[in-house]
C-alpha cells in the first residue's frame, strides 16, 4: 500500500463578502480535490488541542499522528532538526525571523513579518553579520530559508512568553514583546540586532531600491529537544517529506521521514508545485509513504491577499493534487489524503484553531462518498469530525476499513 498526504498549509478560511460569502476554497477551481470529496471520504479534523497556539507546528504534529500534549516543546527545536543542528539537553532553540518595523519615533509597529520576503542569499549575509557581532559560546545564529532563521541559546530561557510576528502585523510591538522569565535578555538581544542591521549593506541596497528592509530579529517559538517515536517505526513503513520549510522538514525528521529537497521550492507563491509532485511520485517508487507540504496558501493568508490565496489553492489542486492523481495509475494499492492543517483567514491574517477539511480516497473501495466538493461547508455538511485530530493518521495508516465501516452505521 502506498500512502500519500498532500497538505495545503492554511488553505481553510472564512467566508468573504467580496465573493458572495464564499471562502477561497469555494471560489477556487479545484476539480481534483472536488473529485476526492465525491469519490472518497470528506470530513473535518481538529488539529489544535485546547490551550495550544494555532500554529503550523502544533497542527502538523497532529496531522502526522502525534499528540502535542505529549511531545510539543516549541517550534525552534523542530526547525533545528531540519538544519542538522544537534541540541544539547540545556540548549534552547528560538525561531529567528527577520522583520520590518515601522518606527515613527514614539511607537514601533510590526510592518512585515518576513522583511519583504527577503531572499535567502541576502538574509544569509545578515545572519552571518549577527553571528560575527553577537555570536558567542552561548549564542549561535544559523541561516535558514528566506526570512526564517534560528538562534541556539545554550542554557537559554525557554519559559518566556513570546509572540509569532505574523500574528501582529500592523500592530504596535510594545505589548507583544517577550514577557516572563528571561524576557529582558531576549528583548536586549533584539534591540542590539536593530542597531547592527540599521546600516547593513543589504538593507542600504534594499532601501535604495524601495524594498522593505530587515530591521530587526524577532525571537519566538523557543523550546528544547522533544521526544518523539518515529512514525516509520510505529507503523513499520518507509517514508519521506517534501517541503521548503524547515519546520516541516524538522517534524519529518523526528517522524523518521527523509527530507527531499526540490529545486525551485521556495515556501512562497512562486514555488515549484509540479516539481514537488513529481518528486513525490519518485519517492513512492521506493518508499511506502510521502508527505507533501505547500506553504503558499498560508503565506497569502498572512498577507491578507485573497486573490493570491485563490491562485495558490488552484495551483495546488492542478499541479500537486492533479499530478499525483494521474501518477497513481502505476500503483495498484494506495490511499491519498488532501487537507489543510489549519485555517489562515484573510480577514484575520493569522492562524485560527477551527477544524479544517480533509478528504481521503482509498483504492480498496472503502470510501464513504459523502462529499459534494472540497470546502469547509461541504466538510461540515458531511458530519464527520475527527477529534482528537492525531487519531486520523492512526486510521489512515491502520484500520481505515474499520473506521469507514463504523462511520457508515
Amino acid at each position: 500500500m502506498k500512502y500519500i498526504v498532500l497538505l495545503g498549509d492554511g488553505m481553510a478560511d472564512y467566508p468573504l463578502g467580496r465573493y458572495g460569502r464564499r471562502t477561497p476554497l469555494e471560489v477556487a477551481r479545484t476539480p481534483n480535490m472536488d473529485r476526492l470529496a465525491r469519490e472518497g471520504t470528506i470530513g473535518l479534523i481538529n488539529t489544535i488541542p485546547a490551550g495550544f497556539p494555532a500554529g503550523s507546528d502544533v497542527a502538523n504534529l497532529t496531522v502526522l499522528g502525534y499528540d502535542p500534549e505529549i511531545c510539543y516543546t516549541g517550534r525552534g527545536p523542530l526547525e533545528a532538526a531540519s538544519m542538522g543542528l544537534k541540541l544539547g539537553e540545556e540548549d534552547v532553540a528560538f525561531r529567528c525571523n527577520l522583520v520590518t518595523l515601522s518606527d515613527n519615533g514614539s511607537e514601533v509597529t510590526m510592518d512585515d513579518y518576513s522583511a519583504g520576503h527577503i531572499s535567502s542569499p541576502e538574509s544569509s549575509l545578515i545572519i552571518s553579520e549577527l553571528q560575527k557581532r553577537l555570536g558567542s559560546s552561548v549564542l549561535s545564529f544559523h541561516p535558514g530559508v528566506g526570512y526564517r532563521h534560528l538562534l541556539v541559546w545554550r542554557g537559554g530561557p525557554d519559559c518566556a512568553e513570546t509572540t509569532p510576528p505574523h500574528d501582529i502585523v500592523g500592530q504596535k510591538i510594545e505589548r507583544h514583546l517577550p514577557k516572563g522569565d528571561g524576557a529582558d535578555e531576549i528583548r536586549t538581544l533584539m534591540e542590539k540586532s536593530r542597531d547592527i542591521l540599521r546600516s547593513h549593506p543589504v538593507n542600504v541596497r534594499r532601501r535604495s531600491e524601495g524594498r522593505k528592509t530587515a530591521d530587526s530579529i524577532w525571537l519566538w517559538g523557543q523550546g528544547k529537544t522533544p521526544r518523539m517515536k518515529p512514525l516509520t517505526e510505529r507503523y513499520g513503513i518507509t517514508g519521506a517529506i517534501i517541503s521548503a520549510v524547515d519546520l516541516l522538514n524538522g517534524i519529518g525528521i523526528y517522524a523518521g521521514l527523509q527530507p527531499v529537497r526540490v529545486e525551485g521550492a521556495t515556501g512562497y507563491i512562486d514555488t515549484d508545485y509540479s516539481g514537488k509532485a513529481r518528486s513525490a511520485l519518485d519517492v513512492l517508487r521506493e518508499k511506502d509513504f510521502v508527505f507533501v507540504h505547500v506553504e503558499a496558501p498560508d503565506e497569502m493568508g498572512h498577507e491578507g491577499n485573497a486573490e493570491g490565496k485563490i491562485k495558490a489553492i488552484e495551483d495546488f489542486d492542478e499541479k500537486v493534487v492533479g499530478t499525483i492523481m494521474k501518477g497513481l495509475d502505476e500503483f495498484t494499492r494506495y490511499r491519498l489524503m488532501v487537507l489543510s492543517d489549519h485555517p489562515t483567514p484573510i480577514s484575520r491574517r493569522t492562524h485560527v484553531n477551527d477544524p479544517s477539511p480533509f478528504a481521503i480516497l482509498s483504492s480498496d473501495g472503502n470510501n464513504l462518498r459523502n462529499g459534494e466538493s472540497f470546502s469547509e461547508k461541504a466538510a461540515r455538511k458531511a458530519g464527520l469530525l475527527v477529534l482528537p485530530g492525531h487519531d486520523l493518521m492512526d486510521v489512515f495508516l491502520g484500520d481505515w476499513r474499520g473506521f469507514i465501516e463504523k462511520k457508515s452505521r
